[in-house]
């Protein structure tokens, strides 16, 4: 049996949002959403090629759908759902073969292990959060880190 290798050698990227973390709301208006699209993509740039993937719970699936067009929308509820729902991504879609990289949209330590099975895979691993939602074990885990304020994200809004 052969070694499996990455079958995208470009820079296409996989970002994989948890946007209730994010907006720091279970519950983002579609505004909102808008809002943090806006802010994230001035953060870290996705190429053209690149997928994004956002993840929420049921009861803000709507807002979020309509908030973010043109993205993959998962919907989990329960506790740590859209988490849940972002690692099934990371652990069942071979995202380490078709990716060069991956942006982690959450403050959450949930994905540390993630973030560094994905970084000793060969990937480029970044994490975008709330500056002062960041778990300090993901922060440790990654080499590429942007953060931004809530300040920040009401200026957007606005």
């Amino acid at each position: 049996m052969g070694v499996a290798t990455r079958t995208n050698q470009d820079n296409r990227r996989i970002h994989l949002v948890d946007i209730e973390n994010v907006c720091g709301d279970a519950r983002p208006g579609q505004s909102d959403v808008r809002a943090m699209q806006k802010r994230y993509e001035d953060l870290v740039n996705p190429g053209p090629d690149d997928l994004v993937v956002v993840a929420c719970n049921h009861g803000a699936a709507l807002e979020v759908g309509l908030g973010w067009p043109g993205a993959r929308l998962l919907v989990r509820s329960g506790i740590n759902g859209a988490d849940q729902a972002l690692l099934g991504v990371i652990e069942h879609e071979g995202i380490e073969l078709r990716f060069a990289g991956v942006v982690i949209a959450s403050a959450d330590g949930i994905f540390t292990e993630a973030a560094s099975f994905l970084a000793g895979c060969g990937l480029s691993v970044t994490v975008v959060s709330r500056e002062r939602a960041l778990s300090r074990r993901l922060r440790l885990a990654v080499a590429c880190v942007c953060t931004f304020t809530a300040a920040e994200f009401d200026q957007d809004a606005a």
